[in-house]
């Protein structure tokens, strides 16, 4: 049934009112609606702020390595030490290496750049972090509804955004409604600002619709994967950050890895693989396993146990890829507008600035009786914040790191060491990750060694401890504009790159009864990354909000 149908057989939808709509309950979701409430007791106002969040619960989505820079957040709540905030590890060490298949080559650390220096920063779970931020906004006041997933954006007669639709429950595969079956819900707002994480769902609509990336250049991704591990408590060395470049990628590959000792015996390890590869046959997930291969990692992580595993794309393109971050009615905050300092390897302090920024505009607004218009202030405080001067000095970063590990790393040394990224010259972003690939003729297969189950693992033992989880009669949330597009073009020009870019074997090709090949899509996996959405070399495949709490479920992440 179409949605119209729905609404004239089951509705109208039920709606409530308030002042902000925050969609996403990550740290900028939850920076901006802690701020809006901080502003409203300041001032003796009252102001509806709702959080929607389509996880199981706050946190649950919530990937990242992480070292965070506390800035932001003493900026929030300068007394989160007092209020029990999980920041208690402090960085002792930084180390970088430049790996080669069986050695490691350690760069000094006079000789390191400060955007890889980590003083005064916390080793942190993320997911943590955010439960916990989740707690203090509820205790404002903030309305918190995890597992409400808003599907569409809602739009007033003039054009301007006035909140969301969550999506509808107990629909199934065959698109007909269940027994279970409940109309979706709108929530209308004066503001509505959208917190997806990189690639939201509706931050991309909003792009298009308001044509927010003319004059931007091209967004440009990579590929987090991750996995936690209980090591033996001998080898445990409490704030150690351990960052890499070079093997197992090629030098013109961009990528590298990250290790961090966390509390309670455990270290978080990941790589990082940017989007814009060329060749079709590598594979994120499998480059990651190998990686753990390599002695100076090996011996962290032999005798240990992987606790658990996830992965996520993170905006890499800065400050030229940003777009317009408002529109009428609303703003884009945080990675869903792509504000994430890639040199830093650093996003959560971004996050939440901007979501205090963008709070403090919506609270102005509402204080001076408007509603639904642009709100500029936000943009032009970004532009006086220290965070546009962080992003500024980082312009270059991923462009020169594109250009193959050696010539990067010796700009990115020129660049920050000697000139604090005070450059008189700007490198662009030229394409979208998507445009990037060679056809499978033109590259050589990448022969990867088979998983031994105690250091490497395959994608769906590694899906299985990510706790993913989704309702399975229900429409699949990962759509494709034209069914014939992933054989006819997709296999026989690349060799079917979705089964080696999908961390998570969602997609895997097989021959039907007749010989040919068909693709299947196992939705049941999908953790949510939107690699598939990116890298999709046709843009045919469209990532779409499955059924409310759907997804992992990553504990500690």
């Amino acid at each position: 049934m179409t949605p119209a149908s729905l609404i004239e057989q089951y509705g109208p939808r039920e709606s409530m009112e308030y002042d902000v709509v925050v969609v996403g309950g990550g740290p900028a979701g939850l920076a901006a609606a802690i701020r809006l409430k901080q502003l409203a007791a300041e001032k003796g106002a009252e102001l509806g702020v709702c959080v929607l969040e389509k996880g199981s619960e706050i946190g649950a989505h919530i990937l990242s390595g992480a070292v965070m820079d506390p800035r932001a957040l003493n900026e929030l709540m300068p007394d989160w030490k007092e209020k029990g905030a999980p920041l208690t590890v402090e960085v002792t060490e930084d180390r970088f290496l430049f790996l080669s298949e069986t050695g490691a080559t350690a760069v000094p650390n006079w000789a390191l750049p400060d955007n890889f220096k980590n003083h005064g920063n916390y080793v942190i779970s993320l997911a943590n972090v955010t439960r916990w931020l989740g707690q203090q906004a509820e205790a404002l006041g903030v309305e918190i509804f995890p597992g409400f997933p808003a599907a569409d954006v809602l739009y007033g007669d003039d054009g301007a955004v006035k909140g969301v639709v969550t999506g509808n429950m107990g629909i199934g595969k065959d698109g007909e409604p269940t027994e279970n079956f409940q109309l979706g819900m709108e929530l209308h707002a004066k503001y509505t600002l959208f917190c997806e994480g990189a690639r939201g769902h509706l931050g991309r609509q909003l792009q298009d619709t308001f044509r927010l990336r003319d004059g931007a250049e091209p967004q440009v991704y990579g590929i987090g994967i991750k996995e936690l591990w209980e090591i033996d408590p001998a080898k445990h060395k409490p704030g150690l950050v351990i960052h890499t470049a070079g093997w197992p990628l090629d030098t013109q590959t961009y990528g590298g890895s990250f290790l961090y000792h966390i509390d309670n015996n455990q270290v978080m390890v990941g790589f990082v693989v940017g989007l814009g590869y060329t060749n079709p046959y590598l594979s994120p997930f499998e480059e990651f396993q190998r990686y753990k291969t390599h002695p100076s990692i090996r011996a962290f992580l032999e005798g240990g146990k992987r606790v658990s595993y996830g992965a996520r794309a993170i905006t890499a393109g800065g400050l030229l890829s940003l777009p317009k971050l408002v529109f009428p009615g609303g703003a884009l905050v945080g990675d869903d507008a792509g504000f994430l300092n890639a040199s830093r390897i650093k996003g959560s302090h971004a996050a939440i600035k901007s979501g205090m920024m963008a709070a403090q505009a919506a609270f102005d607004a509402l204080q001076a009786g408007r509603e639904r218009d642009e709100l500029s202030a936000y943009p032009d405080a970004f532009k006086q914040s220290w965070l546009h001067s962080e992003l500024h000095r980082a312009r270059n970063f991923k462009q020169w790191m594109s250009k193959g590990l050696y010539l990067g790393t010796l700009m990115v040394g020129i660049e920050q060491k000697l000139f604090g990224g005070n450059v008189p010259w700007t490198l662009h972003h030229r394409h979208w990750d998507h445009e990037t690939l060679k056809p499978a003729s033109a590259c050589r297969p990448i022969d990867y060694p088979k998983p031994d189950g105690k250091l490497t693992f395959d994608r769906l033992s590694s899906v299985f401890i990510s706790n993913t989880n989704h309702e399975e009669n229900q429409p699949p949330h990962l759509t494709l504009k034209d069914p014939s597009v992933p054989v006819n073009v997709n296999f026989r020009t690349y060799a079917g790159p979705e089964s080696r870019y999908c961390p998570a074997a969602v997609y895997e090709f097989v021959k039907g009864d007749d010989g040919n090949e068909r693709l299947v899509i196992n939705a049941q996996n999908c953790v949510h990354c939107k690699t598939c959405d990116i890298k999709d070399p046709t843009q045919n495949i469209v990532w779409v909000t499955p059924e409310g709490g759907g997804g992992p479920n990553y504990p500690n992440m």
